[in-house]
């Protein structure tokens, strides 16, 4: 069933094309700097705010940042958990993903299940996902989660998987390239899964600039996730990219 949530990214993506994601790893940021980094995003008119990332992070210190990031904003504060302890009752929705080219049954299914009683008694919108690290290394998720990066010249293997989780009931496909990576998914890899699925395609890691996340629009991504832009950049970088998606739209 789509809730709230998931009906508000998709009459955002009908409304702009392309939609702009924030992801805030609570283990970078004190709850107070992530509450007021959360409101100048949504300010700059980033469309929800993904909490998570590829190591672990305190339950308390979890719970902090997100409420915090609640008190500040109006938009969605997504979870993106990199296992059990990235759950916290305090979002409004988690991406409930499955990490389609772990070679590991426990990024599969495994946590899946251990996670998802916490999911319903938080009563935690659940948004399903196949989660697929691309790439040339393997980077921090792929080493955590024992997946082996699809290369950039087998774009036909990155849409395989996704058709894969597709059919498996999932409405959003993620590629992800890695957090701090220095280039993105090939433009090839993602017009080729977008001729695949109609799921929503949500494109992350290694987009720094406009001229990137243009590219990447233009070639079907639903959604761009940027993280490092904001930790290492500056606010006014990753508001000058969701200008330049907003201003592709009109």
């Amino acid at each position: 069933m789509r809730g709230r949530v998931e009906k508000y990214l998709n009459d955002a993506v009908d409304r702009y094309g392309t939609i702009h994601l924030s992801l805030i790893d609570p283990q970078n940021i004190k709850p107070d700097a992530a509450g007021v980094l959360a409101r100048n995003l949504s300010e700059i008119g980033s469309s929800a705010i993904m909490i998570g990332g590829s190591t672990v992070v305190s339950q308390l210190d979890l719970d902090e940042v997100v409420k915090e990031i609640k008190r500040n904003t109006d938009i969605p504060a997504i979870l993106f958990p990199n296992g059990i302890a990235g759950i916290s009752k305090h979002a409004d929705a988690i991406f409930f993903s499955t990490l389609m080219n772990s070679s590991n049954p426990y990024f599969i299914t495994g946590v899946q299940a251990l996670g998802a009683p916490l999911v319903k008694r938080y009563g935690l919108e659940a948004l399903p996902m196949g989660y697929i690290v691309v790439g040339s290394s393997p980077g921090t998720v792929g080493f955590v989660g024992q997946a082996s990066p699809i290369p950039p010249d087998k774009p036909e293997l990155a849409a395989m998987y996704a058709l894969a989780a597709e059919y498996l009931g999932m409405r959003f496909i993620y590629l992800e390239a890695g957090s701090g990576s220095e280039r993105p998914a090939s433009l090839d890899m993602i017009r080729y899964v977008r001729d695949t699925v109609g799921a929503r395609l949500i494109v992350g890691g290694g987009i720094r600039t406009p001229e990137q996340a243009s590219e990447i629009a233009k070639a079907g991504a639903d959604a761009i996730v940027t993280g490092n832009i904001i930790e290492e950049s500056s606010i006014e970088n990753a508001g000058r990219l969701i200008a330049g998606l907003r201003r592709r739209h009109d």
